[in-house]
């Protein structure tokens, strides 16, 4: 249905699930590191830093640093810009960095990361088709149309029942 609002077709993620998605990306990016390892890690700040904190931690990558990209403002789209880079005498072209963030939607926002790191191994934890193909690596798919409610956007309140009060 193309009227329903963004929280009707919502997929909300837990603090827990969150957790063990990010877990499991690391498992995967295990299997994919260069010889030698993954020498960075950078978090897309904000969405990224924490599955990249986890990533990082269940690899035990002790170089974290963060690209700041702003292209949405709330639930709207906009032109992506970096407002913060990393430091590139670290990350360089991307070689051996891993590039860390929660969702990729449209890819708009790793466009512009990839330009400044075109090397890096880019993974999500969450991937919709429209940005899957800006993605190496990612663990659950959600179609287009749904809205990922994670869990620094939620707070615990009373919901109305489907049916009846």
């Amino acid at each position: 249905m193309s009227d329903w609002l963004p929280h009707e077709k919502g997929f909300h993620v837990s603090w827990d699930q969150l957790h063990r998605d990010a877990r499991a990306l690391a498992w995967r990016l295990q299997n994919d590191a260069p010889e030698g390892g993954w020498r960075a890690v950078v978090a897309i700040t904000r969405g990224g830093m924490a599955p990249a904190m986890i990533v990082a931690r269940e690899l035990d990558i002790r170089i974290v640093d963060t690209i700041s990209v702003k292209s949405y403002d709330h639930q709207t789209q906009s032109e992506p810009r970096v407002i913060k880079s990393p430091d590139m005498e670290i990350v360089g072209d991307g070689s051996g960095v891993l590039i860390i963030d929660d969702l990729v939607d449209t890819g708009r926002t790793l466009e512009v990361v990839r330009e400044q790191m075109p090397k890096a191994h880019v993974a999500t934890v969450y991937a919709k088709p429209m940005g899957r193909a800006q993605v190496q690596t990612f663990v659950t798919e959600v179609s287009q149309d749904t809205w990922i409610f994670f869990p620094w956007d939620m707070a615990l309140q009373y919901v109305e029942p489907y049916r009846g009060k």
